[in-house]
């Protein structure tokens, strides 16, 4: 992606709430789905603290492209996602001269409706859910949980290593989340038993959104995989690492994530990102490298994205606390593979990607304790329990506990964009 008039730093808009706005500048327009009172859902953009209609400015003529003005009239993001990357952008550009030049809001802004009168929805219908493991950093604590002898498995460093995860449990933000139930076995336990689980977790996962597919049996080159990534998220895999710990042999996850999982209602498209993306970070010296399919494409390529995790206990909301911040880090430090060659290699074999599929980077974790993406390795499998600052502690998460993601991207001479929050509170479980 190049930096073109939409990235200039000293652009406008004449909405009022945009200029400075930490989240939703003009430099920013993600891309959602919303609802108000009284009518359905429709594909909007954000811009300050109000979201701008695109079916109703569609439907007046104010898009020119017919083939994006009929896919900007359907309920989800699919359609407008299946046109590629050459039609996002040139939707990018057109939104933001409509929402820049005083010479369109007499017919722009009867459309711009209040963010806080709106309800955020599923920005696609997710046809396919696939959760990557990129973080190295997670991969190597975890591994040490579960495998103390062997952490990181060989093929790691050769293969994106992913699990086709479960579409239908996947929610948008603030969708509350019921504890599951499932069978645990203690170590010392000759059998196991069905239970709520006590070991519930978070993970602080970025979302990849598909956008134009690829046929049944037709790879996508790496050089050509940027153009399949229709924008990035946030995402939450919610884990019961009590029962992944009985079940995840030989096949992997199960009942232990596909109970739900949250994503962030916004899209941040990739033309947003160009100005804060990196190169990836060099691999450590005796790494392989990557194979030759997976190699080149893209310079820039890493996700510039700053990461933190938030959390309020119900003790914490009813006294007024602030949220107690987890961790927090970059993306382009954790990911060892970059979503270029997760999308190349999900495709390798032929198979076809949809657009509007939904690909997991996996958890996130820093090289440091402060930068941990999980509470498995917080409290150290449950071993060390994390001080709040109003006495409680927590090893993993208890029923009323909140967990908020958010994320925000800077760098010099570039407008500071946000991604909006990826929260989901904790019910007692049912059953």
């Amino acid at each position: 992606m190049t930096l073109d008039a939409t990235h200039d730093p000293d652009l406008k808009s004449w909405v009022e709430s945009a200029d400075g706005h930490p989240e939703w500048p003009i430099q920013n327009l993600p891309l959602g789905v919303f609802s108000t009172a009284g009518k359905g859902a429709r594909i909007g953009t954000a811009i300050g603290e109000k979201i701008l209609d695109l079916r109703a400015i569609a439907e007046r003529g104010l898009i020119e492209d017919e083939d994006v003005a009929e896919a900007l009239r359907s309920r989800v993001l699919n359609a407008l996602f299946a046109l590629g990357a050459d039609a996002m952008a040139d939707l990018r550009a057109r939104l933001s001269v409509l929402l820049s030049d005083e010479a369109h809001r007499a017919e722009v802004e009867p459309h711009l409706v209040a963010m806080d009168a709106t309800e955020m929805q599923l920005p696609t219908h997710v046809g396919d859910y696939t959760d990557f493991y990129v973080g190295i950093h997670h991969a190597t604590n975890v591994g040490k949980v579960f495998r103390p002898d062997n952490p990181l498995l060989p093929n790691y460093k050769y293969v994106p290593i992913g699990y086709h995860g479960r579409a239908s449990s996947i929610r948008v933000s603030g969708h509350p989340l019921v504890r599951p139930s499932g069978q645990v076995k203690a170590p010392d336990a000759e059998v196991p038993v069905r239970r709520p689980s006590a070991r519930l977790d978070y993970e602080l996962e970025m979302a990849i959104w598909i956008g134009e597919g690829n046929a049944l049996g037709e790879p996508i080159p790496i050089e050509e995989a940027g153009q399949h990534i229709a924008g990035y998220g946030l995402l939450n895999d919610w884990s019961a690492r009590d029962l992944q710990g009985w079940e995840y042999q030989p096949l992997g996850p199960f009942l232990a994530k596909n109970f739900l999982s949250t994503v962030s209602p916004w899209v941040i498209t990739p033309q947003a990102l160009a100005p804060f993306m990196k190169p990836m970070k060099p691999r450590p010296d005796g790494d392989p490298a990557p194979l030759p399919y997976l190699t080149g494409g893209e310079e820039k390529c890493a996700l510039g994205v700053r990461l933190e995790v938030l959390l309020t206990t119900a003790k914490m909301r009813e006294a007024g606390e602030a949220p107690y911040r987890l961790s927090k880090g970059e993306a382009d430090a954790a990911m060892y593979w970059s979503a270029q060659q997760v999308v190349t290699h999900h495709a390798s074999n032929g198979c076809n990607l949809q657009p509007g599929d939904l690909l997991g980077t996996g958890t996130l974790s820093m090289a440091d304790e402060d930068g941990f993406g999980s509470l498995l390795e917080l409290s150290k499998a449950g071993k060390q329990p994390i001080a709040l600052p109003n006495g409680e502690t927590r090893t993993f998460l208890e029923d009323g506990d909140e967990v908020t993601l958010v994320a925000r991207c800077e760098a010099d001479g570039a407008v500071p964009i946000g991604f909006g929050k990826c929260a989901g509170q904790v019910l007692p479980a049912r059953g």
